[in-house]
């Protein structure tokens, strides 16, 4: 079974657009840490914040996001559309019949004309100049504008007429496909002889006839089997430097805070009535009224409580200290 020569560089449709994207976006590791902070926010237990104040900033940068994916990829699928419905004229029972290029198979025998980009990776038979010479823009392939010559193998050069090329019963039997644009070998097998084949006798996809009337080549792959194809590779979730940077930021952040967590200690805040005359009683622990001790004898409150954490780091008590700042 060949390859169809319909291509699709798009990513997405529309049943695939909502899990696909969203998958993407959270491979990026400030989505996931934000998305895990909502969760333990909805817990009202081990938050004491709304779940809102993460919510919506995370929503916001989801949807444009997404908004700019499902942009870019409408573009892709107008792209697609454009060069599947391209004409190109095909050999069929021994007349030319204009055909798109998503319909093109492998063993279709295609005429070109001056101009024209090529449909699928060809096998070139025989063109209107002299000993089956063509000249090839490849510009689309590897960026090179200056013109490149091919040539057909002599035993086809001379089939020019349509009547001939309709009774060619040749069999081309070569590497599997590959994205090697200079390279290529095979052999044709033909009225019990073989023909060996190079690249010099290939027309590929994407390139364009130049300063040749016509010419006429055997489809020996198409579509993604085609070395245009093959190059492109599949469309990817493309990520910036700067977005590789902040995944790692955010993990360095993540290990430093998980870090500085397992040192902090632990307090329990611990609400004391704050009036003059008071006076701890026999059985507190030692840190309440030491903490307490500090506070001049004459001080009124104001009836408001006074919180002092139950721990071993003093540093908080020391600004209860008379004469401190």
């Amino acid at each position: 079974q060949y390859a169809s020569n319909c291509i699709q560089t798009s990513k997405y449709n529309i049943v695939t657009f909502l899990p696909v994207n969203l998958f993407e976006q959270f491979q990026e590791v400030a989505n996931t840490y934000f998305l895990f902070l909502l969760i333990l926010q909805l817990i009202p237990q081990i938050s004491s914040l709304s779940w809102f104040t993460t919510i919506v900033p995370l929503v916001l940068v989801l949807t444009i996001t997404a908004v700019k994916d499902a942009t870019d990829d409408y573009f892709r699928h107008k792209s697609d559309n454009q060069v599947n419905n391209r004409q190109s004229q095909v050999l069929i029972n021994g007349t030319l019949r204009q055909e798109q290029w998503m319909n093109v198979r492998v063993g279709d025998i295609i005429k070109l004309e001056n101009n024209h980009f090529v449909a699928a990776d060809l096998l070139l038979l025989s063109s209107s100049e002299p000993h089956g010479l063509c000249y090839i823009e490849t510009a689309e392939l590897d960026g090179e504008t200056n013109m490149k010559v091919r040539q057909a193998i002599p035993v086809t050069s001379e089939l020019g007429d349509i009547g001939q090329l309709a009774q060619f019963d040749g069999e081309v039997i070569c590497e599997p496909p590959n994205n090697k644009l200079d390279k290529f070998s095979g052999t044709l097998y033909w009225k019990e002889n073989k023909y060996p084949l190079s690249n010099q006798n290939m027309l590929l996809r994407g390139c364009m006839l130049r300063n040749t009337e016509w010419c006429f080549g055997l489809v020996v792959f198409a579509g993604p089997d085609t070395k245009l194809m093959q190059n492109s590779g599949r469309t990817k979730f493309k990520r910036t430097s700067i977005d590789r940077l902040m995944n790692t930021l955010v993990l360095w952040v993540r290990v430093r805070d998980g870090a500085a967590g397992r040192r902090r200690p632990v307090c329990q805040p611990c609400p004391v009535s704050a009036t003059a005359g008071w006076s701890p009683e026999p059985a507190a622990p030692p840190m309440h009224w030491a903490g307490l001790g500090w506070l001049p004898s004459g001080w009124k409150g104001q009836g408001c409580p006074l919180v002092v954490p139950r721990c071993q780091d003093t540093t908080f008590l020391e600004a209860f200290k008379p004469g401190m700042a």
